[in-house]
């Protein structure tokens, strides 16, 4: 049975994540170049604008924790970004060259480059008292060259230089910054279920009460249609391990379904789930915990032939371009099913819209003034600090986010006489993330390809953009809520009685929504004994886990998750799980004992 606690806050972790940006090529800060330009932006005293149109081009690494791409950001946001900065950015990956290994080479390197996203936990405040990262204080570097960083995220940056600076140096800013009460999400949620709408109509749109439910509505899915579009097997599901860190990433997202998430919902290397409105939590191996719930789901689901086989094996991008063919017809992440949803496949009455559960309470990360994990930070060794501090700077101003995420006005959108943002006809066909040509003036390729491969958030999409009136995310525009749906937007929106799933969770009380936390307090670091306990605890959580999704049997399930359990125990589990839940006694949990 679930194990009902009080919450106890692993400090709201702002795992701050590294995107460095290295640069390339030789000369000390602000030195002349060749060509007779120095390398120090002006700023105009006009505007308050920095000035970046007689800069030298420029080359910088990307040493980006959150990013899934390696290599030159190309398309029309390298574009974008070479034209208004002279800048070019190279991008490494850790997430696919290595992960913490990676992080750990690049440290003991004692350079980690030009602009930093993404180095979490000890490692940030490892960065920081080992003289790698810099104060954005020092010589003036945030007051001349980060004023809309100062204007939009202010809390974000105080909370930054109380963490980790003594109150007077701040070594960066957290991203996803908002402000409000309710869901910070867009129009979707970042979890499902999102289905195959229209076989799910096909079937008489059943009620779905529960998990068990869900699998036999899908079981008829599958029936309706056994091929894909290239006429291979479809699935209910399709996994990938690449995510995974001391657990199936896949089994925890079920938690998410209903109200829990990792940790204090900040925390990757968390055992512990806890709920997002009040101060409950489980441990990941509780008898019914929503983890142990989410091994059986994908158990069931793998017996009943809606569980992809190649699960085992496969990296997320093989489940996207499975997405992509149709051979998957549910997802957890509605992003995910996203990339099925293209117009073509709309127009013709085809695509994933989200089913509610009865007894869900999808997950919510809410709004937060403070920052979130992905904090940017500037590396101590970079040649060009005032460059790195203009480029994020910019990413922080309305401009910077409607062009980073959408491409430059003109392009995909565009401003009414009224002055309220609206898709251009290119825009509808290319967005979310379609492989739609983009003019070569802009850039060239396809819009999917050239998207902004950092990964990376400045402030939440669903805030105000103060220029327009309207939310920065495209799909809460009222010229796109009121443009001529397709045929699914407007066959899910007549039976469901409203025009987005944040609407319908909203309205019908499907929602857990976590407050933002900040006790001014850097998180605690990890002991050295629990950190290895917990590492030898996730790998037989891990290996255990794929095992019990893919048994033969109600027998071999559950031996494996009896050896599961023991083998964890054995390891120090307990311990792990003890000191977790005390973090969250101190911090977390004290704000729902006022």
């Amino acid at each position: 049975m679930n194990k009902e606690k009080k919450r106890t806050g692993l400090a709201v972790l702002m795992s701050a994540m590294l995107v460095l940006l290295s640069a390339c090529g030789g000369g000390g800060t602000n030195n002349p170049t060749g060509n007779g330009s120095t390398t120090t932006p002006q700023t105009s005293a006009d505007t308050g604008k920095t000035d970046a149109s007689n800069l030298p081009d420029i080359t910088l690494t990307v040493f980006d924790n959150l990013a899934n791409y390696a290599g030159i950001q190309s398309g029309w946001f390298g574009k974008l970004v070479n034209d208004k900065f002279h800048i070019k950015l190279n991008i490494i990956a850790p997430n696919l060259t290595g992960g913490g290994q990676k992080v750990a080479t690049q440290m003991v390197s004692g350079d980690l480059g030009d602009l930093v996203i993404g180095l979490g936990g000890k490692d940030y405040t490892d960065a920081i008292k080992a003289g790698l990262l810099l104060d954005w204080n020092k010589n003036g570097l945030l007051d001349k060259y980060g004023q809309d960083i100062k204007k939009y995220a202010p809390e974000a940056l105080k909370a930054n230089s109380a963490m980790f600076g003594g109150g007077t140096a701040i070594y960066g800013v957290g991203g996803n910054v908002g402000s409000g009460t309710g869901p910070s999400e867009g129009s979707d949620m970042g979890f499902g279920p999102n289905l195959r709408w229209d076989l799910y109509q096909q079937l008489g749109s059943p009620k779905i009460k529960n998990l068990d439910d869900l699998l036999n509505v899908l079981k008829q899915m599958q029936q309706l249609a056994p091929k894909s579009d290239s006429g291979k097997p479809t699935y209910g599901f399709s996994l990938w391990s690449d995510w995974d860190s001391d657990y199936s990433m896949n089994a925890k997202v079920t938690a998410q379904l209903f109200g829990y998430a990792e940790g204090d919902n900040y925390n990757n290397n968390s055992l512990i789930l806890t709920k997002a409105d009040s101060n409950s939590w489980q441990g990941m191996l509780d008898d019914n915990s929503y983890y142990m719930q989410g091994l059986d789901f994908f158990y069931k689901a793998n017996k009943m032939g809606l569980l992809d086989p190649d699960s085992l094996t496969q990296k997320f991008s093989n489940v996207s371009d499975k997405y992509k063919d149709g051979q998957i017809l549910a997802a957890q992440f509605p992003w995910a099913s996203n990339v099925y949803n293209t117009p073509e496949h709309l127009n013709a009455g085809k695509g994933f819209k989200y089913v509610p559960i009865d007894t869900q309470k999808v997950w919510s990360g809410g709004y937060n003034p403070y920052g979130s994990n992905g904090i940017w930070a500037i590396g101590a060794k970079t040649k060009y600090p005032e460059r790195v501090m203009q480029f994020v700077n910019w990413l922080y101003t309305p401009e910077g986010i409607a062009e980073s995420n959408y491409g430059p006005k003109g392009l995909l959108w565009d401003l009414n006489s009224k002055g309220k943002p609206e898709l251009t006809d290119l825009g509808y066909k290319a967005l979310p993330a379609n492989n739609v040509p983009i003019p070569d003036q802009y850039g060239g390729g396809n819009f999917k390809d050239g998207t902004n491969q950092l990964n990376n958030a400045t402030l939440a999409l669903t805030m105000i953009n103060p220029e327009t009136g309207e939310p920065y995310d495209y799909t809460l525009w009222t010229s796109y809520l009121e443009h001529n749906p397709d045929p699914v937007t407007k066959s899910w929106s007549d039976a469901m009685g409203v025009l987005t799933q944040k609407q319908y969770v909203v309205k019908h009380d499907l929602i857990s929504v976590h407050p933002a936390f900040f006790n001014g307090k850097p998180p605690a670091e990890e002991p050295a004994d629990i950190k290895l306990k917990r590492g030898e605890v996730g790998k037989v959580i891990k290996q255990y886990s794929w095992q019990m999704m893919f048994a033969k049997s109600d027998d071999q399930f559950n031996k494996l998750k009896q050896d599961m359990m023991t083998k964890a125990k054995g390891l120090g589990y307990d311990d792990v799980i003890k000191w977790q839940a005390d973090q969250y006694e101190n911090t977390v949990a004290t704000m729902y004992k006022k």
